[in-house]
């Protein structure tokens, strides 16, 4: 397993890029990409440009950290991001995650993992071209709320608070049979 990671201005074509990701690995029974694109519109203004900045060093090292906890989730052979950097307009692809397993729902639950974090964890900035003028565009909720999913102590911090609800009101409840 390779897990590529590339930070560039350049373009990426998604037929090349899948094409070399499963190149020579007949164990490949599934392909997931994602590939996110430059919107013309954003919390109700018309985007003219968007310009991607990150943090040479720590942006591939949080990316390498990302891919390793996915790589500790699921049983997939390989994976691909390619994040741009720079000046882009409406239309231009941003990102490519893609991963390659034996089965579907390894590659599907590993790139989407990948995305997600990607989105709320790994150092990249994003400015917009407004006819209002630019401006920095924050984290969306939704993004960080796509993270819960993923938390394993979610679950056991749900049921832990239900478990302490229900000793409480066990607590407080008068034994049934015992005079006061």
């Amino acid at each position: 397993m390779i897990m590529q990671i590339r930070i560039q201005t350049e373009d990426f074509d998604l037929s090349t890029e899948v094409a070399a990701l499963r190149a020579g690995q007949p164990q490949v029974g599934a392909v997931v990409s994602f590939v996110g694109t430059v919107r013309d519109l954003n919390d109700g203004a018309i985007v003219s440009q968007m310009e991607l900045e990150h943090y040479p060093g720590m942006t591939e090292k949080a990316l390498q950290q990302i891919m390793a906890q996915a790589q500790a989730r699921w049983a997939f052979l390989d994976a691909l991001v390619i994040h741009r950097i720079g000046p882009l307009a409406p239309l231009d692809q941003i990102v490519l995650v893609a991963v390659t397993a034996a089965h579907r729902g390894e590659a599907f639950a590993a790139c989407e993992f990948i995305m997600d974090y990607l989105k709320t964890e790994a150092p990249f900035w994003k400015k917009e071209q407004t006819p209002d003028g630019a401006r920095w565009v924050d984290a969306r909720t939704t993004d960080t709320a796509a993270l819960d999913k993923w938390d394993e102590r979610r679950d056991e911090r749900r049921d832990k608070k239900r478990d302490e609800k229900r000793d409480l009101k066990q607590d407080t409840k008068p034994e049934q049979g015992k005079p006061r």
